[in-house]
């Protein structure tokens, strides 16, 4: 049996399996407030099994900190309930949640974060765009964090990680990947500052570090989880000397001695395009600064999951658009059986269908042999 499917551990969890569903913004949150729906707990049991991991999409930890109308938050008490509806239903089918938990910084839009302008490290040009009920449109121009803002952000981590432990989730997943707060006072093209959050990269890792030991300080290391991006390129990020950078970013991490580091390859360009064949890089040059468990993630197929993990690359894999239409993913992957194709225009936004109306390879097959008998009786 290849590697990919035998059992791990993964910080303070044991798991069956190496399959992981990653976390994918969905925008299913289309209640008032933000309040998770109750498609969402049917999409996450849905892609639970016994003893495999889902990382659940990223949660705002306050209104500043949201990008997109319909995205997932986590900052009042009417939300609480919903958040308990998603974790319990992964527990039914015995897997693990962990809940990630994000501040878009400057991918974001007056309309959405409660009429401030966006903040990030620095005020650096930036074309991106956030959702509104207009739609995606340019996000709002953005100004500079003041140093004494910074602590507000990271209570704002801390008690987020508060409610997603009241909820039930066995852990959370930092977002430091993506162009988001995070990763914007990591990476030097959209980190100009002067203070002891910016200049050399140990400056620059000080919010992700202040960020994570708030997260700690309620969870435990070894139940956390952070989630970064090497050389992408989503949210108009750069810097000018990724692989420094965030080597040193997993050895930093390393000494926290958290759940795991979740590593988006670069082939992963945020359109449809998935430089299949490309070798794994980042996580390749990552594990030798990284002794806990490695998630490699950004598209990835059995074949090369398989071989990452088999080769030490990797110790798990998270799937992304392939179990946004297979509920069953890790089953399939294991017996090696068709995928259902995704459907990238119900990636954002939208009701249960072509979000949790995908079938099990079981009930497909169920579902076709009551085709065929009833094709049978009209025929007699």
């Amino acid at each position: 049996m290849a590697k990919l499917f035998t059992s791990t551990k993964v910080g303070a969890y044991d798991l069956n399996h190496r399959v992981v569903l990653a976390p994918m913004t969905r925008l299913r949150t289309i209640q008032p407030g933000d309040i998770p729906s109750p498609m969402m707990a049917d999409f996450y049991g849905q892609r639970a099994s016994e003893g495999g991991l889902v990382i659940i999409e990223a949660a705002s930890i306050s209104e500043h900190a949201r990008s997109y109308l319909g995205a997932a938050s986590i900052f009042h008490d009417g939300q609480d309930a919903g958040w308990k509806a998603i974790a319990d239903a992964v527990h039914a089918k015995g897997g693990l949640a962990f809940l990630q938990l994000i501040h878009g910084g400057r991918q974001s839009h007056v309309e959405v974060n409660g009429g401030s302008a966006p903040v990030a490290p620095s005020a650096v040009p930036f074309e991106g765009v956030a959702l509104t009920r207009d739609g995606f449109v340019p996000v709002s121009p953005h100004r500079a964090l003041e140093v004494e803002e910074i602590a507000g952000i990271v209570e704002d981590f801390r008690q987020a990680a508060r409610r997603a432990k009241r909820a039930g989730f066995g852990g959370v997943e930092l977002h430091g990947a993506n162009g988001y707060l995070v990763d914007q006072f990591i990476q030097d093209g959209t980190n100009q500052r002067t203070d002891e959050y910016g200049g050399p990269v140990e400056n620059r890792v000080r919010f992700l570090r202040e960020a994570l030991e708030a997260l700690i300080s309620v969870y435990g290391a070894d139940r956390v989880g952070v989630r970064i991006s090497p050389s992408g390129e989503w949210g108009g990020i750069s810097d000018s000397d990724p692989v420094a950078t965030f080597s040193h970013v997993a050895k930093v991490l390393d000494a926290y001695k958290i759940a795991y580091l979740h590593v988006i390859e670069p082939r992963i360009k945020g359109d449809d395009t998935l430089h299949h064949g490309q070798p794994v890089v980042a996580a390749a040059y990552l594990r030798p600064h990284f002794s806990g468990p490695i998630i490699a993630a950004g598209g990835f197929d059995r074949a090369s999951a398989v071989d990452a993990v088999n080769s030490g690359v990797a110790d798990l894999v998270a799937f992304g658009r392939h179990f946004s239409s297979n509920p069953d993913l890790p089953q399939r992957l294991a017996h090696d059986l068709p995928l259902t194709p995704y459907v990238r225009a119900a990636f954002w936004g939208g009701g249960e269908a072509q979000y949790s109306d995908f079938l099990t390879y079981d009930a497909q097959q169920a579902a076709l042999r009551n085709a065929e008998d009833e094709e049978s009786a009209e025929a007699v």
